[in-house]
């Protein structure tokens, strides 16, 4: 077998995680404390904020959704075109759809839409009859 020469076993001592003769320096370890609360702070802040992204993503969400279900059950008497705006009225208690312009009817307007490529309806603007329709429903998480 191959003994070992003096040469390997201080080698071999420089790796160790503990002091491998009386003769060598005394070995503290680092204080992480400061690290670790430096950590938790930091991640704690970026899923926080994450937390909140996601929060007005899911709101925003919500009410494209309801925009959108308020507008597809609504009264339409044409076929939408892709890429005009669209105006939802409110006649006689039922909600219509109509190409013509707010300034031109004297009917209560809710809202202005955009039909997009993919069918949904964009909101333009809203009045504040529109928005008062979804501001009894809660969207909490």
């Amino acid at each position: 077998m191959k003994e070992l020469s003096t040469e390997t076993t201080l080698n071999q001592g420089a790796f160790m995680p503990y002091p491998a003769s009386t003769l060598s320096p005394k070995i503290t370890p680092n204080d992480l404390s400061s690290f670790k609360s430096r950590g938790i702070s930091q991640v704690e802040r970026d899923l926080q904020q994450k937390l909140v992204q996601m929060r007005e993503e899911y709101i925003a969400t919500i009410e494209h959704f309801n925009w959108n279900k308020l507008v597809y059950e609504a009264e339409i008497n044409f076929e939408p075109i892709v890429g005009q705006t669209y105006h939802l009225y409110q006649i006689r208690g039922q909600n219509t759809l109509s190409m013509i312009s707010p300034d031109q009817w004297p009917h209560k307007h809710l809202a202005s839409f955009r039909l997009n490529l993919d069918r949904q309806w964009e909101l333009k603007e809203a009045s504040v009859e529109g928005r008062s329709l979804f501001q009894n429903e809660e969207t909490t998480l």
